[in-house]
């Protein structure tokens, strides 16, 4: 009996720590909006404010949105195994097409400005995540949605597919820090106090990017909050085992 309110508080605590990462990750898309609004002049797909396309896409792709991907699986306990990893699935590919927006958008006000693409660490970083980002979804897509995949063969690749997803979520992050101080050391001149208010603005979303990181780090390695497939799950992953490797659930 003791394990119902441990197990309750548990869930009570992951509600609050999934809150507040959604709270900090909201944070986050608002600072880059006004950052590149109030700062740099406006949004936009034409002049110099296509720049400042990129930046909110790929805070809001590759940073909220992968984050939140990743807790589904820790947010959606009661749903079956199939809905939760169709709306992973689902999410990923809503952060993979705003992340192409961002993409095109920084490319194009490169070639309109002359500007020489891939000259710096953060681009080589972005293009690296980007690129291992979609292999990663193509991969996540075949081994755990497509039907014809062996069930020792998903289990193989489930550990990898989930080291992966953390890293890639780590190294967006990372390379959002990178283009943060890259625009700071570009385009923010420095004053005689150097506590300009754009300045600190930017800083601020740079504490705000890790601390959304560490959350939802933290959500997803707490064993106790990790969730426990439903009794039909079980079920059916013997059947699937039996039909797919001839192995009777006897002899596992």
């Amino acid at each position: 009996m003791e394990d119902v309110p441990t197990r309750s508080q548990a869930m009570g605590q992951l509600t609050w720590t999934v809150a507040g990462s959604q709270v900090l990750g909201l944070a986050v898309i608002a600072i880059t909006g006004v950052w590149m609004g109030h700062y740099r002049g406006g949004i936009s797909w034409s002049g110099m404010q296509q720049f400042n396309v990129h930046p909110l896409c790929m805070v809001i792709g590759m940073v909220f949105l992968y984050g939140d991907a990743v807790l589904v699986h820790r947010v959606f306990r009661n749903e079956t195994k199939r809905t939760t990893k169709i709306l992973h699935g689902v999410i990923h590919c809503m952060a993979f097409i705003i992340a192409v927006v961002g993409l095109v958008a920084v490319f194009e006000f490169h070639r309109k400005s002359n500007i020489t693409d891939m000259y710096s660490l953060h681009s080589w970083c972005g293009i690296a995540t980007f690129a291992l980002f979609f292999i990663q979804w193509i991969l996540g897509f075949s081994f755990f949605l497509f039907p014809g995949v062996t069930f020792s063969l998903r289990s193989s690749y489930k550990p990898l597919h989930g080291f992966f997803g953390i890293a890639l979520f780590a190294l967006s992050i990372g390379t959002c820090l990178l283009g943060i101080l890259e625009k700071i050391f570009f385009s923010i001149p420095m004053a005689n106090t150097g506590y300009e208010p754009e300045r600190v603005l930017a800083n601020v979303l740079g504490l705000l990017l890790v601390a959304f990181g560490i959350s939802v780090g933290y959500i997803v390695t707490k064993e106790e909050w990790r969730r426990q497939p439903l009794p039909e799950e079980q079920a059916l992953s013997m059947d699937f085992k039996t039909l797919t490797e001839g192995d009777s659930p006897s002899d596992s």
